[in-house]
């Protein structure tokens, strides 16, 4: 008996203090796992924020139906700075549709880490997208290329906008046909492009300069591709219509079209025609040529704009078109969404102020290698006008 209660005893001394370790035991196995959880909790939140601290770029641009060259910049930004760029698309018919448009903006605006959007096209809508941006981000660095909207309209509300001299095309764009033998000039839009203000002035200046030299100008009005019609319908129109206009004319017709789907079907109608093609809308060695002409750009060479240029002048060559057809050395709208991603990471990384035109002109020569001409819109000292030269393949 007296040994059961001693037993008793002891049991009753050790099992408190076994109880005590265990308290101890799960409190020092909490506060690890507390500290562990700090410490993913952080790595968790790095992660969320952006590549190496660095804020994010947005950028906004066409479907490739119409507007693959941009489409296809903003792709490629995506894979060299990876989730440092948000690229995102406005609709194929966006003059209807600009409530997409702007929905796609504030989007992008409702990512903390977005510190600048870059536009291009900056089509109808974006000028209502940026005053919704603003409202939600004021800090935000805006960039707008090739805008449809009235320049003052834009110039007001983006930082920096960035579109081809047309004033200048205008001449540049005849000089060029007439050098190729042309002597009538086909002039293909519709009445929403020629209600743009830069887009009409175009139209003047080749009326004009076509005057000049003594060539015909002679305007045609197609199919908005926007409109019931819609792109196939654009497009099988000037398939169909260029060579009725080359019957009439002659050979020696040169046609320009002011959008960017009706590119590829007219180089193809006028290469076939054995007419004359001076430029595109969206002057580049990669807007449409290589869809009309079936040029395969492989994987290692994709970017290289030498062996472009010598696959098209041996397409154009092989259907007789030598010295017939032309566009801009270096690709246009390309260089707008290059030049905005450079300025967007200096203005990121603190190096220039939301509208420093000086270091965008610097960048825009440093991305052309000098291989650029540019002026300022009158009265808009954040409105850079740009024109490249041309080759003729």
């Amino acid at each position: 008996m007296k040994r059961w209660i001693s037993l008793l005893l002891v049991l009753a001394m050790i099992l408190p203090l076994a109880a005590c370790n265990k308290e101890n035991g799960n409190e020092d196995q909490k506060t690890e796992t507390t500290e562990e959880e700090n410490v993913d909790q952080t790595e968790t939140d790095d992660t969320e924020s952006t590549s190496d601290g660095k804020g994010k770029i947005g950028i906004v641009t066409g479907t490739v139906s119409q507007g693959e060259e941009e489409f296809r910049a903003g792709e490629k930004w995506t894979k060299e700075l990876g989730d440092r760029v948000i690229h995102v698309t406005y609709p194929d018919k966006f003059a209807q549709e600009q409530e997409t448009t702007i929905a796609n903006m504030k989007s992008l605006a409702a990512d903390k880490d977005v510190k600048a959007m870059i536009i291009v096209q900056a089509v109808p809508g974006t000028a209502a997208g940026i005053d919704a941006v603003r409202e939600m981000r004021p800090d935000m660095l805006i960039i707008a290329g090739a805008p449809h909207d009235d320049p003052e309209v834009i110039a007001s509300r983006a930082d920096i906008c960035l579109d081809l001299d047309q004033y200048q095309r205008g001449v540049d764009i005849i000089d060029t046909a007439k050098d190729m033998g042309a002597e009538t000039f086909i002039h293909y839009s519709f009445p929403r492009h020629m209600s743009y203000v830069l887009l009409a002035a175009r139209r003047d200046e080749l009326q004009k300069r076509a005057e000049e030299v003594g060539m015909d100008f002679y305007e045609v009005d197609a199919p908005d591709p926007t409109g019931d019609a819609g792109i196939s319908g654009a497009q099988q129109f000037v398939l169909e219509d260029a060579p009725r206009q080359v019957e009439k004319y002659g050979e020696n017709t040169a046609f320009f079209s002011t959008n960017c789907s009706m590119q590829e079907p007219l180089i193809k109608a006028v290469l076939e025609e054995g007419a004359i093609f001076p430029e595109q809308c969206c002057p580049s060695p990669y807007h449409a040529y290589p869809g009309a002409l079936g040029i395969k750009i492989p994987q290692d060479k994709a970017g290289d704009i030498e062996y472009l240029n010598d696959q098209i002048k041996e397409a154009v060559a092989e259907k007789g078109g030598t010295g017939r057809f032309a566009t801009w050395k270096y690709p246009a709208n390309v260089l707008m969404i290059d030049a905005g991603v450079a300025y967007a990471e200096q203005f990121i990384n603190g190096d220039v102020e939301a509208q420093d035109i000086k270091a965008m002109e610097d960048i825009l020569e440093k991305e052309t290698d000098g291989d650029v001409k540019i002026n300022l819109m009158d009265d808009l000292d954040n409105f850079i006008l740009l024109t490249i030269s041309s080759q003729t393949f």
